[in-house]
């Protein structure tokens, strides 16, 4: 059956990375990447017609983003991933791991909140319904350490040790629901680690650096557990077409190598940009500091000289 809508699936040659890369676009996807850079685009314009500056780097960062978004389903490895799971977990690991990491960095909330146009006296527009989300009693919920961390491993167990994968699989809707969970699931996990964004869950540093670690152990115990079961863990994989000429249990090792090597490679690079935020902090912080005592001495100073006037004038 063909599950992803982008041709004979059962008649795909051998697995190579040129073919993997070759575009064959999934709609709601490509659709959906196209508008997220069409209103990023048109925020970053209006910002600048006004005369605001928008950093380059964050631009830059969420169109690669989007871009990661589109390279695991817009491209043959949407159709690779219905019949081999290690190009599955590819997209998993990619969508859920990678591209929220990048949008994040983009920073399109805070985006959004300076481009958009403040709404009349006592109106709802677009600018005020996102500050009314922002700060609701549900985005406090699904930002808490609990729920973020929780989600995060419930994602990985919960989907692919149940019939739940094998449901969602064998649609074409199930499948873009399931990428789309795992983008958002991505998205609530590291928000509030990023701290770029605002949000009603914001740590400090240290914090976000324990809320990192946290869900990291079980992503590198679920892909060990794959690479170590003696058969196929997933019926969707349990016998892959003939003309890939690939082995079940072998492709599903190398799909727990996969999700293994991927719990640490973000990881490192949410630490790097961590540690970035955290020194830029400290310096910010140390120029305010700077500046409040120059003004304290300049107050003092010109207290002195007032009380030396002062007896001036009574001699």
């Amino acid at each position: 059956m063909d599950h992803s809508g982008h041709g004979m699936t059962m008649d795909l040659p051998p697995f190579t990375l040129g073919r993997g890369l070759e575009f064959s676009p999934d709609l709601f996807f490509l659709i959906g990447c196209l508008v997220a850079l069409g209103l990023y685009g048109w925020g970053v314009a209006r910002l600048r017609r006004r005369g605001d500056a928008w950093p380059v780097s964050r631009t830059v960062l969420f169109t690669l983003g989007v871009l990661t978004v589109a390279l695991v389903t817009c491209t043959r490895l949407n159709d690779y991933g219905m019949v081999m799971f290690s190009v599955h977990m590819v997209q998993h690991m990619v969508i859920s791991m990678v591209s929220p990491i990048l949008l994040l960095l983009g920073a399109p909330v805070t985006l959004a909140l300076r481009a958009l146009p403040v709404a009349g006296r006592g109106s709802l527009g677009p600018r005020e319904l996102l500050l009314k989300l922002l700060h609701s009693r549900y985005m406090k919920i699904i930002t808490h350490p609990v729920f973020t961390i929780g989600i995060f491993i419930a994602s990985l167990y919960g989907l692919y040790f149940t019939p739940l994968f094998d449901t969602l699989m064998s649609s074409t809707p199930g499948h873009i629901a399931m990428m789309v969970h795992f983008l958002a699931v991505g998205v609530v996990f590291f928000w509030p680690i990023m701290g770029v964004d605002p949000g009603p869950h914001r740590p400090g540093y240290v914090m976000r650096m324990l809320e990192l670690f946290a869900g990291m152990p079980f992503h590198a115990f679920f892909g060990i557990a794959m690479m170590m079961a003696s058969q196929p863990m997933v019926k969707v994989y349990e016998n892959p077409p003939a003309s890939l000429g690939i082995d079940a249990l072998a492709d599903q090792n190398a799909a727990g190598g996969i999700a293994w090597a991927f719990s640490e490679i973000p990881s490192v690079l949410v630490l790097i940009a961590l540690v970035y935020q955290w020194y830029h902090s400290e310096q910010r912080q140390a120029v305010r500091k700077d500046r409040q005592a120059d003004r304290d001495g300049d107050k003092e100073l010109a207290e002195y000289n007032a009380y030396l006037a002062s007896l001036q004038a009574r001699r």
